[in-house]
């Protein structure tokens, strides 16, 4: 259920002055019409068609990531997807929840695509959207959603999916990519929602540690970091790694790897909520060794951030 302050993909206001806006209101009963398609036509009426720019695109050629800015009258937004196209649905809906919260008649009952993923109409909320939405009115930055692993058969194959919002990390299983971020960002609300304790979110993120700030530190755990070899036998890194991930103001997350390695060893995943995210690989004869492994991994690459010139 959306909370309120964060409609879901339904969204439907009353102009101030009682009347509808016809380009919008005749879609009530076509079915199939995309956020871009109704701005458009809202943006014909007003006579201030949307103007969208492409403000960033990055990532590997394999997960591309795109960032669009549309421009409507005196209301901007952006939206980021997997293509320009679900790019410009992000950005178009946004803007579109702007002029619902403006009291502008905005009708959106079609199917619209977030990061490239379709979203369900207003009787089965999308999470995605959703959390989407969220960021976008809290000023944060947006979810980001990474495969961490794919398993299985052709006919059976297995999706791992982690989201992650400012400092937070979330990660689902299913068994197609679209079904296991729905369930991370499920995940991630639920956490959300957890953390405010109540059923409103009133969580805030704390501002990222950059590693400069680390290089300039002068605490103690950082200082013991800095003079104490980290080859010592037997040593609970895990613990080490939580004590100065508390006094630095940064959360650290471990994300298990159910392949095993070459040698048959368990693997994991150790994530800092730094800025830049630091992400460093574990092994071990077990779980928990496999997170042992990787605090160290993590405790040894921010001691040579920090101690470098």
């Amino acid at each position: 259920m959306a909370q309120e302050g964060f409609p879901s993909a339904a969204v439907k206001t009353t102009a101030d002055s009682g009347t509808s806006l016809s380009p919008v209101e005749t879609q009530r009963n076509i079915p199939g019409k995309t956020p871009i398609q109704i701005l458009h036509e809202y943006g014909t009426k007003t006579g201030s068609l949307p103007v969208y720019v492409m403000e960033k695109a990055e990532g590997e050629a394999h997960q591309p990531s795109f960032v669009f800015s549309v421009t409507i009258g005196d209301v901007s937004s952006t939206g980021q997807g997997l293509s320009k196209k679900s790019a410009k649905h992000q950005a178009a809906e946004a803007a579109l929840i702007i002029l619902q919260k403006d009291n502008v008649e905005v009708i959106i009952s079609a199917k619209s695509e977030v990061n490239g993923v379709a979203a369900e109409t207003h009787t089965h909320p999308n999470s995605v959207g959703i959390l989407q939405e969220l960021a976008l009115h809290r000023g944060w930055r947006l979810p980001e959603y990474s495969v961490l692993m794919e398993c299985g058969p052709p006919h059976k194959r297995e999706f791992t999916v982690t989201c992650r919002l400012e400092s937070l990390s979330e990660k689902a299983v299913g068994n197609s990519k679209k079904v296991a971020k729905k369930a991370a960002a499920e995940k991630m609300f639920a956490k959300l929602l957890n953390l405010s304790g109540c059923s409103e979110i009133t969580w805030m993120p704390t501002p990222s540690v950059r590693f400069e700030n680390l290089k300039n530190s002068s605490t103690e755990k950082m200082c013991l970091l800095r003079r104490n070899p980290l080859s010592i036998p037997n040593t609970d890194y895990i613990q080490m790694m939580l004590e100065l991930s508390n006094e630095q103001g940064f959360e650290v997350t471990y994300f298990d790897i159910a392949e095993l390695t070459v040698n048959g060893q368990y693997q994991c995943l150790a994530e800092l909520s730094t800025s830049p995210v630091t992400v460093c690989h574990g092994t071990g004869i077990s779980c928990s060794n496999a997170h042992n492994d990787a605090a160290h991994s993590a405790l040894q690459y921010i001691k040579i951030m920090a101690s470098s010139k």
